[in-house]
């Protein structure tokens, strides 16, 4: 059985603070990235330094955020850390409930999710780093698209993986290429609804980050390598793997979890 690998997305909502060292002393699960993040943070230190409704635009907040989440970006080189895993919070990571997996678990969390950050590149749930506030969707002047970027560092990381659980959305799936994944799983939440007296799968939006984090906990628990073992996945709200709408291309297998409403 391979070790399945899970690639997520970080949150948009932080903790702030830290009492780790700055993430430049810490030791880190991609020290090779070093220097492309160094190179980001360059970049995002002058994109911080033009004017307020360039600097909005760029980090995708209103205007009355976009001094606090500047003052945060220009501190990321010395502020202190924390790990990676409560840095992140939100919907997808409180579904997840990191504190509450077994010692067991929580290892392999800690092992097999890759979470894809604009700023960091990959990052492990235990690696220590500093608030800040860049997507991966940005372009900073003078650099560039970050997804561009990051795609062929993220992709050579990912080379020798064989099984690859890919729950990004669409701005974190550009920073790298699925096809060096020896099998590459891609997930969708659908509703089944009726519409105009027919049933339609609906694309979930609002519950799509809950969806996630429960999943992960599927994963790391059972070491699923290949969909047909979602067959075992049980929701709450009702959602079940359809192995009739799983479709194959390549490397990349395209599966979907359905609810009926």
């Amino acid at each position: 059985m391979a070790t399945p690998l899970i690639l997520l997305p970080p949150s948009e909502g932080k903790a702030a603070g830290g009492d780790g060292l700055p993430w430049t002393k810490a030791t880190q699960s991609f020290p090779e990235l070093a220097d492309s993040r160094e190179k980001v943070i360059t970049a995002l230190t002058q994109a911080m330094r033009t004017s307020a409704q360039t600097r909005s635009k760029i980090l995708g907040v209103g205007a009355a955020m976009t001094a606090d989440a500047t003052a945060t970006n220009l501190a990321v080189g010395s502020a202190p850390s924390m790990p990676a895993i409560r840095r992140y919070t939100g919907v997808l990571y409180d579904a997840l409930d990191y504190p509450s997996l077994p010692v067991a678990l929580r290892r392999r969390v800690d092992r097999q999710v890759i979470v894809f950050s604009g700023l960091w590149g990959a990052v492990r749930p235990p690696d220590p780093i500093p608030d800040y506030k860049l997507k991966m969707g940005a372009s900073l002047p003078g650099f560039g698209k970050l997804a561009r970027f990051w795609k062929p560092i993220l992709t050579s990381q990912l080379v020798d993986a064989d099984v690859v659980w890919d729950l990004l959305p669409a701005e974190h799936s550009a920073a790298w290429d699925p096809d060096v994944a020896g099998r590459h799983i891609k997930v969708r939440f659908v509703d089944d609804v009726e519409k105009g007296g027919e049933r339609r799968l609906v694309a979930v939006s609002h519950w799509n980050k809950l969806l996630k984090g429960s999943l992960v906990r599927f994963v790391v628990n059972s070491q699923a390598d290949n969909p047909e073992q979602l067959v075992d996945f049980r929701h709450p709200k009702g959602y079940v793997y359809k192995p009739s709408l799983t479709v194959t291309s390549g490397q990349t297998t395209h599966v979907s979890l359905v609810s009926r409403r």
